[in-house]
């Protein structure tokens, strides 16, 4: 079974990082999650569910705004073959979570460690970061270190790379 939000937060706390969570109804999207600019300050972030060619899982984590070629992408991380979105199915069965509340901290439900997270070098300029809490009703902030620890606790050592604001491949 996936972890539940307290879970994840009683996993923060035994961390002893500090969290501090925003109750909201659901957000779906980015253009839905800009409304709570106002109450929830930090970066706001975008995060993609991607498989190569050969079934290898990445986590891809940016600012909500950052621009991503994803025909280049592979390259850029080493993957084989170009990306696809991972498929709902296999997000629940591997991240513990459903699509719209993709986050980082699904790292916690996969205890076999199937996916590679790749933090965007831009995002990580932002000491205050914000994601889903494993559901989409809430928006936690956290510092960016913090947010390295809880991953490498759960054997998800982060990737920080640039992978934003990248030229297109060629056509």
């Amino acid at each position: 079974m996936p972890k539940t939000p307290d879970e994840l937060f009683a996993a923060l706390d035994a961390l002893r990082i500090p969290h501090k969570t925003v109750k909201h109804p659901p957000l779906f999207t980015v253009e839905q999650a800009r409304a709570l600019r106002g109450q929830v300050p930090g970066g706001h972030t975008k995060n993609l569910f991607l498989r190569d060619k050969k079934s290898a899982l990445y986590l891809v984590v940016a600012l909500e705004d950052a621009q991503i070629d994803l025909k280049g992408l592979h390259r850029v991380l080493g993957a084989q073959g170009r990306f696809s979105f991972g498929s709902s199915e296999l997000l629940r069965e591997v991240w513990g979570v459903a699509p719209g509340a993709v986050t980082p901290f699904g790292a916690i439900n996969d205890t076999a460690g199937r996916v590679t997270v790749v933090l965007d070098a831009d995002m990580m300029a932002h000491e205050t970061l914000n994601y889903h809490p494993l559901d989409n009703t809430m928006t936690t902030s956290i510092a960016r270190a913090d947010l390295v620890k809880f991953l490498e606790s759960t054997g998800h050592v982060p990737r920080i790379e640039r992978v934003s604001g990248l030229p297109p491949e060629p056509t």
